[in-house]
């Protein structure tokens, strides 16, 4: 059984940074693309960045040049550098992953970024 665990949110101020952390387990890591996502209250989830299981990445145009996204297959995880943050970037970010192989998905159950002062 697939598990996806994130770790690294909490409560930071603007202009700050953070660093997520998602660690995937039950499967061979590098067979995944991984992304990030985030739901802020009220609104609908979204794409924040993904990273194929050859290193292309992708990001949302609201976090380009302040996110990087970046993969460690000896560890079996994946991360998202998050600098010069936003109130904006306030919500419950979720780590998704998604085998080469099959239409199947995998999520994790989100870590909470607050951005405040």
């Amino acid at each position: 059984q697939v598990q996806l665990v994130e770790s690294g949110g909490g409560l930071v101020q603007p202009g700050g940074s953070l660093r997520l952390s998602c660690a995937l387990s039950g499967s061979i890591f590098r067979f995944y693309d991984m992304g990030w996502y985030r739901q802020a209250p009220g609104k609908q989830r979204e794409l924040v960045a993904t990273i194929t299981r050859g290193g292309s990445t992708n990001y949302a145009d609201s976090v380009k040049g302040r996110f990087t996204i970046s993969r460690d297959n000896a560890k079996n995880t994946v991360y998202l550098q998050m600098n010069s943050l936003k109130p904006e970037d306030t919500a419950v970010h979720y780590c998704n992953a998604k085998p080469g192989y099959s239409d199947v998905e995998y999520w994790g159950k989100g870590t909470l970024v607050t951005v405040s002062s």
